[in-house]
């Protein structure tokens, strides 16, 4: 399958890893952000400085040394803003949009502090209101600009084997695999999984991807000091109760491995977990849906900026596709498909009508297209197309009307295929994973091969994109969808 996501490799962790600790990781990165940090805020003050009084027929009220001095005496002010906003907690840091979002908050309280020193001063002297805004703007764009190729930086060498924690699965049943298949992108997770410890299993055994059992709970603290192992994953519903305690008091003495338990839900692994406290006892919350907060904004973001514009200069478009179906063949205009939406709701997808309305009796004729339908939900050489329709569909052009259903909420541009409510027991254990999201009208399997991918492919790559969602990943699906509809591969 291709994807947008390259995958290291799960051989010998000793020929792929460079050997740095965790410590010295955090350590070089959190040099990097420092570094990048401040040349960022020191670049933007110095842009603004240039484009507010030099490019612009004004004259400062005093000149740039002045502006250096006070840029040099704040900046230390700025990175303990940056360090209260937790923008060097390695918790917060190569996550998502949460470090970016909390990087805006930062700078704008950088800002405020100089708007308030300004304030402060008994002097004659006064900041500039313009260079102020240009240098916020500035900041912004440019501390983001940091942190994403910093991030892309170590996301290169993590992809080469380095930057990476040598990492243990405790658990080998179907939590254990589910753990696996999604922790297997080294690039984000940032895990090499050297194999699994399992006392039901054999020495050697595969368990799933390539990843074997390399030993049993009583080799487990040997095999992590030998091979220097900093995480431990563990999958709760593989042990019971004696032997997770067994594990915590095993690794409680040594605070340079770090243990992390699943939430013994792996049919939920695609959706957030938040910890909240009641009464002094710590739950474990369910996330109904996959995408929240910021990032689910984001998205939303996306899809009414390009959805709204879309609709208005394209509705002379979507009036002659209209007028073509209407001409064609008798019938409604628009066909509604009943489908699954996010936590089980049903609604009614639009596109142009492509089949004659007395499909079904046309396809009574053909047993053996008939059988084909009921299994791959999909039919290459379909006798219920209008002529009309089998362009439409060539092109994706049918699918224009859901764009209505993205403006109403139910669906997004970029998601998981939409499917009918029979469908989901192809999903089997996965089906609520499904749901977790909004369908898409284009998304990984559109830009991959569209229908000329076999059924379970398709599921494999929904779970895929619904596991590495990233709003960036979007951008570049929604980009490249234009380049596979023009192919026409898969289009019928």
């Amino acid at each position: 399958m291709k994807t947008y996501s390259t995958q290291v490799s799960q051989t010998n962790i000793w020929k792929k890893v460079l050997p740095l600790s965790r410590k010295r990781r955090q350590v070089i990165l959190l040099v990097a952000l420092l570094i990048g940090d401040t040349l960022a805020i020191g670049a933007a003050f110095w842009v603004a400085y240039q484009l507010r009084f030099t490019l612009l027929p004004y004259r400062a009220p005093f000149s740039l040394l002045e502006y250096q001095k006070l840029v040099f005496a704040t900046i230390p002010v700025w990175i303990l803003i940056f360090i209260a906003f937790q923008l060097y907690n390695s918790n917060y840091l190569l996550g998502g949009l949460e470090e970016y979002s909390r990087a805006i908050n930062a700078v704008t309280s950088g800002v405020g502090a100089l708007i308030l020193l300004g304030f402060l001063r008994r002097d004659d002297l006064t900041i500039s209101r313009g260079w102020l805004i240009i240098s916020w703007l500035a900041a912004i764009s440019l501390v983001l600009l940091t942190r994403f190729w910093i991030r892309r930086a170590i996301y290169m060498l993590r992809e080469h084997g380095h930057f990476l924690s040598p990492t243990i699965l405790v658990g080998a049943n179907n939590e254990g695999r589910a753990l696996a298949e999604q922790l297997r992108d080294t690039r984000t997770s940032g895990l090499y999984i050297t194999g699994f410890i399992d006392d039901n299993l054999s020495y050697g055994s595969s368990v799933s991807n390539g990843f074997k059992v390399i030993g049993n709970l009583q080799d487990l603290e040997r095999i992590v000091k030998k091979s220097k192992i900093e995480d431990v994953v563990i999958a709760p519903t593989a042990l019971s109760r004696e032997q997770l305690l067994n594990i915590y008091r095993m690794f409680n003495p040594l605070p340079e491995v770090k243990l992390r338990l699943s939430s013994g839900l792996f049919e939920v692994l695609n959706t957030g977990l938040r910890v909240k406290e009641l009464a002094y006892v710590p739950l474990i919350e369910v996330n109904q849906t996959r995408i929240t907060g910021f990032d689910a904004f984001m998205k939303a973001a996306l899809d009414y900026s390009v959805t709204i514009p879309g609709l208005v200069l394209g509705s002379p478009v979507l009036l002659l596709l209209a007028l073509a179906v209407r001409l064609d063949s008798p019938g409604p205009i628009i066909y509604r498909r009943r489908v699954m939406g996010t936590n089980g709701t049903q609604f009614d997808a639009f596109k142009f009508r492509t089949m004659h309305v007395n499909g079904q009796e046309i396809l009574e004729n053909y047993p053996e297209l008939k059988a084909e339908l009921n299994q791959a939900y999909k039919l290459k050489d379909d006798p219920r197309v209008t002529c009309v329709g089998r362009f439409l569909r060539k092109f994706s052009l049918d699918e224009l009307p859901q764009l209505f259903n993205v403006l109403f909420g139910q669906m997004s541009l970029v998601g998981p295929r939409m499917i009918s409510p029979p469908e989901m027991a192809q999903y089997d254990q996965w089906g609520m994973n499904l749901l977790t999201v909004k369908p898409g009208i284009t998304g990984l399997w559109q830009v991959s091969g569209r229908s000329d991918i076999s059924y379970e492919e398709r599921v494999r790559m929904d779970m895929y994109y619904i596991r590495n969602w990233t709003f960036w990943n979007d951008l570049y699906l929604l980009f490249a969808t234009l380049p596979a509809v023009i192919k026409k591969k898969g289009a019928y």
